[in-house]
């Protein structure tokens, strides 16, 4: 069986995170499946999906690392080529990834206790994201 959906958000950019843990597992609910897989996905190469504790003092040390890794005052070669300053915001969306896949069992999805499904998006303006959910699965 194989049931596709997606989740709408509307986002502020510049790192804008989103516990979409409940709208996934809505999804699974509604699927029916019991034991399978599903993938959340993002089309778009300037936000990612990963998982972490969704708490402040995680959800800040994420961002700070980030930061670090990629800031945005760094020079680009994306910027210079399109003017756009959202260079750093591609590179944060590539380490990451665009998706994630989860295993469920029992129709619950099998994250861990303090672990969420994290959407963060990077680029520097207010977007409208369309996530794909995909279940594959026996009900």
């Amino acid at each position: 069986m194989v049931s596709s959906g997606s989740i709408e958000l509307q986002t502020r950019g510049h790192a804008d995170t989103h516990d979409v843990t409940p709208q996934v597992q809505d999804h699974v609910h509604a699927s029916g499946v019991q034991s399978g897989l599903v993938t959340v996905f993002t089309a778009s190469s300037t936000s990612a999906l990963t998982t972490i504790e969704y708490e402040s003092g995680a959800l800040a040390d994420l961002r700070r690392a980030l930061d670090e890794i990629a800031p945005q005052d760094r020079e680009y070669k994306h910027n210079l080529r399109w003017h756009d300053g959202n260079g750093h915001s591609h590179l944060r969306a590539a380490l990451l990834g665009p998706s994630l896949t989860i295993p469920i069992l029992d129709g619950q999805l099998t994250l861990g206790t303090w672990q969420q499904i994290l959407f963060i998006d990077f680029d520097v303006r207010a977007r409208s994201r369309r996530l794909v959910v995909q279940i594959v699965g026996e009900a």
